[in-house]
């Protein structure tokens, strides 16, 4: 087995650690953003080093996950970034988005705010604009169906309460959750998101179609309006 302390006794590697390095002796929790981006990056381009190229796309796109989320033409537009880095970026999302997903199966009881947060963080794709999904669950509260509804602009969306009871009806679903994002990263709820929720409840209610939760998704975050009692 490779001797990794071998690694920080050479007096170049003392200068410098590098990632990759770094990660096998310290661990991948050891490693900043840039530093784990830079594993994939593996090079740089003129005048930049891979750490700091990947400093250039925190700093451009936001976060790791909007880089995750990144459209190829935004990708693509930063110097040293192509087909195939986007490629190895969206294959290493998918593995961990189906890694997740293998902790979900037909018996997960979507009950427990925790359980639909991890879903929803790991499923619930990144976009600047608002998007309004619903959960649709059985009368075990097993998953029948993950479904966009609605798009919007930047800061709304516009939600048709018969459109969802369609949705509802599609899907035979006795329980819905709903969750929408915040493109700003601000998790807390307006106070039309709780109205538009109280609308849905009373309208499914019609159809016997239980509201048990709605969601409100930032970055890496959500916050759940029936467990702060909001609805």
């Amino acid at each position: 087995m490779k001797n990794t302390s071998l690694i920080f006794n050479s007096p170049v590697k003392k200068l410098k650690v590098m990632p990759r390095e770094k990660l096998v002796v310290h661990g991948p929790q050891a490693l900043t953003d840039a530093e784990l981006l830079a594993i994939f990056l593996r090079i740089g381009v003129a005048g930049k080093s891979a750490i700091e190229l990947a400093d250039d796309m925190l700093l451009h796109f936001g976060g790791v996950k909007q880089v995750i989320s990144a459209t190829l033409q935004d990708f693509c537009a930063i110097k040293g970034l192509g087909l195939a880095k986007y490629a190895q970026f969206q294959a290493a999302s998918e593995l961990v988005k189906r890694a997740i997903n293998q902790g979900f199966n037909a018996q997960t009881c979507f009950t427990e705010p925790t359980v639909v947060d991890q879903f929803l963080l790991a499923n619930f794709e990144y976009s600047k604009h608002e998007r309004f999904a619903g959960l649709f669950l059985n009368s075990k509260n097993h998953l029948i169906k993950f479904d966009y509804l609605f798009n919007g602009s930047i800061n709304s969306a516009q939600v048709y309460p018969r459109t969802v009871a369609q949705y509802c009806l599609k899907h035979n679903a006795a329980a819905v959750i709903f969750a929408h994002n915040h493109p700003s990263g601000d998790i807390q709820p307006s106070e039309s998101d709780i109205a538009l929720t109280l609308q849905l409840k009373k309208t499914l209610a019609l159809i016997d179609v239980k509201v048990l939760d709605h969601f409100v998704i930032g970055i890496n975050q959500t916050f759940s309006m029936a467990g702060h009692q909001m609805i």
